[in-house]
């Protein structure tokens, strides 16, 4: 699977995803303060796992945020999609190239 085959046109960002483990089995953060989550997200960059933005605490925006990391891929079953925190948009479907 190329890049073309998996994203949208346009995202200029899709250029800094990497194959990349998450780091963890849940929200990181949400672990640690002990509070919960609706969605799971990973960071297609370094594979930090957040909440999504229907979660109270909305981990994975603050980190693409803070991070500069836009693009975070769903990490719940049965879902490849990926989003641009930044262009606040979907980017497209499908594994990470080397999967």
């Amino acid at each position: 699977m190329t890049a073309s085959d998996v994203f949208e046109p346009g995202c200029p960002h899709s250029d800094q995803v990497r194959v990349v483990e998450p780091n963890s089995d849940g929200c990181r953060r949400c672990l640690e303060i002990g509070d919960t989550w609706v969605h799971l997200r990973m960071c297609l960059m370094c594979g930090e796992v957040g909440c999504c933005d229907s979660s109270k605490n909305k981990h994975a925006r603050k980190h693409a945020g803070e991070s500069g990391h836009p693009i975070a891929r769903s990490r719940e079953p049965g879902e490849d999609w990926w989003w641009c925190f930044i262009d606040d948009d979907f980017v497209g479907a499908g594994p990470v190239e080397g999967e």
